[in-house]
């Protein structure tokens, strides 16, 4: 079996989006528990810098010191950290769809199985 190493870039990239799922994990966990629970993974976000040197040891070319991983890992950790926090707290409040129209698309799959009714 080939030894597959990644590129620096890429090794920074993942351990973004990673910290960017975790992140997204705890704030939705903790905004299903009490309000303002989602700022919990803003605040992670602030040592980002600590954790992707944990896990690279280096940087990669474009970046010259670590104070410019917060900068070049904003939109990448954002969107991860979006997605994941809606997605755990959408689970953790057990929520279910409010029909206001039996018109609509949804409460017609979701009523008949099918869209013709």
């Amino acid at each position: 079996m080939k030894n597959v190493e990644l590129a620096i870039e890429h090794k920074f990239s993942l351990s973004v989006y990673l910290w960017g799922l975790i992140c997204g994990l705890v704030s939705g966990i903790a905004a299903a528990k009490f309000q303002y629970g989602w700022m919990i993974g803003i605040a992670m976000f602030l040592i980002i810098d600590k954790v992707v040197m944990a896990i690279i040891k280096e940087l990669p070319p474009d970046i010259e010191e670590e104070r410019l991983i917060l900068r070049k890992a904003f939109f990448g950790w954002f969107l991860f950290w979006l997605y994941f926090t809606m997605l755990s707290y959408t689970l953790m409040v057990n929520f279910q769809p409010q029909f206001y129209s039996n018109q609509s698309l949804l409460y017609q799959l979701t009523q008949n199985g099918t869209v013709m009714g």
